[in-house]
């Protein structure tokens, strides 16, 4: 298909598995994350299986990082069609033991993130008629213990979809996607009572794989969705549809 999709939050996870499914389909990828070397790692592993990639360090709470980006993609004549906001994070405590900086930088990196996406390349997406996917959560939908800057901040981009799909149709679709409890590092830490209390609240009785997200998001960014927009599409195994202890 060759249009240029950029994608934060690319390095791991649902990220990679975003660029991977892009590039499989012959789009030109734009793998970014604070973490470079491993956004460079997957970029690498793009090309060696035959598609186009580059990798670039973004810490998408800076404005700076974003201004350095877009002169470099303008400059190479490599402007988004397609943003994917995939970036995120999450420090676990209850509200009145967080601590003011945590919730900032989650809400700036989980929430800004997108604001800044936009912000910068509207114009580019306006030109191409393309299209944002947003990488929300179920924690969007219910709640958990220990969450509360990380369900404000996605709760924030479910908002915010919606309001972008009107401010920027029609030539512009935005939409949002719901994981669930999908298989990434994030669970290397949850001992094996919370992963079996993750898979009883999905109705389907598993994780999900980050290429399932992956293939959702791939979906609504392209022409197979033309007119869905303004969408929170949940990809969580019914998770969001289901009362389980």
């Amino acid at each position: 298909m060759n249009r240029v999709v950029l994608i934060t939050g690319a390095a791991n996870g649902i990220g990679a598995a975003i660029a991977h499914t892009f590039a499989d389909q012959g789009d030109d990828v734009v793998v970014t994350d604070l973490d470079a070397e491993s956004a460079e790692e997957v970029a690498r592993t793009i090309r060696a299986a035959g598609g186009s990639a580059t990798a670039h360090g973004l810490d998408v709470a800076s404005d700076a990082d974003w201004t350095a980006l877009s002169e470099e993609l303008r400059g190479a004549g490599r402007p988004p069609a397609i943003v994917v906001n995939n970036a995120f994070r999450n420090t676990v405590a209850p509200v009145h033991e967080l601590d003011p900086a945590d919730w900032q930088a989650t809400v700036d990196v989980t929430l800004g993130g997108v604001y800044r996406s936009v912000r910068t390349f509207h114009d580019t997406l306006t030109a191409a008629h393309g299209a944002v996917v947003n990488v929300a959560s179920v924690h969007a939908l219910l709640g958990w213990p220990g969450h509360p800057a990380y369900a404000a901040a996605k709760g924030g981009i479910v908002a915010l979809t919606r309001q972008l799909s009107v401010e920027y149709a029609p030539n512009v679709r935005v939409n949002a996607v719901l994981p669930g409890s999908i298989e990434t590092r994030a669970w290397d830490s949850v001992d094996e009572a919370g992963r079996a209390a993750a898979r009883r609240q999905a109705t389907l009785g598993r994780f999900g794989r980050p290429e399932e997200v992956a293939s959702v998001v791939v979906f609504l960014a392209g022409e197979g969705s033309s007119y869905v927009t303004g969408a929170a599409l949940a990809v969580d195994g019914g998770q969001s549809t289901t009362v389980a202890v």
